[in-house]
């Protein structure tokens, strides 16, 4: 099919984007299983703790091809230094703990805290993601043993930024069962659009206009 010279039918090529995310938190809490589920679609079934890894997936946002870069950073915990090399060119940041790990969730915090320290800056696009929601959800005798989601949601809102339209989004998953594996990267692209745009944003999870490739 052919379209004339000026003719507002044709569509337009979709740009390309290149973008570096990290993913932090402490040992155990998914961040390998959440990577693979969402690069891979694969659940990964045994742990094995991680050094350092990278991932690349192209995926299409509001018409745009964006070329992800994710790194799956080692497990933290409050003596352990981040690699500030590997963090160079990082737009984004997931920071994760285990619904069924009451210290994974306490460590959140601090290892924003110590990510601000060493980057000197506070106003990275920043999501925080609740993972392992279906051993939570599938165990009703001892529900207070896990983080509820409202206490997930408060530590998120009490993470401070100096741009008030960046501040932590939250959003709850389980890479097993593949539960907002998609919506939490997406949320965070969503973010990292409007650090760069200046724009708005109404901190919901809605991942509407985002494919991936």
């Amino acid at each position: 099919m052919e379209y004339k010279r000026g003719s507002s039918t044709a569509t337009p090529p979709a740009s390309s984007f290149q973008r570096k995310i990290a993913v932090l938190g402490a040992r155990n809490v998914g961040k390998t299983t959440l990577t693979v589920r969402f690069v891979e679609s694969h659940f990964v079934e045994s742990y094995y703790p991680t050094i350092e890894n990278e991932f690349t997936k192209i995926i299409q946002f509001k018409n745009h091809n964006y070329t992800l870069e994710i790194l799956d950073t080692a497990g933290q915990d409050e003596f352990s230094l981040l690699n500030m090399q590997s963090l160079m060119g990082v737009k984004g940041i997931v920071l994760c703990y285990s619904v069924a790990n009451r210290s994974s969730f306490e460590m959140v915090p601090v290892i924003w805290e110590k990510l601000v320290d060493q980057l000197g800056r506070d106003n990275l696009p920043v999501i925080v993601v609740a993972n392992k929601i279906d051993i939570r959800d599938g165990d009703r005798s001892n529900s207070k043993r896990y983080v509820s989601r409202l206490e997930g949601e408060q530590m998120a809102s009490g993470i401070a930024s100096s741009d008030r339209k960046l501040q932590a989004g939250f959003i709850e998953s389980s890479a097993k069962e593949d539960i907002n594996v998609d919506a939490a990267i997406m949320l965070l692209l969503k973010k990292m659009e409007i650090a760069e745009s200046g724009g708005s944003f109404d901190g919901s999870s809605d991942a509407k206009g985002c494919r991936v490739m």
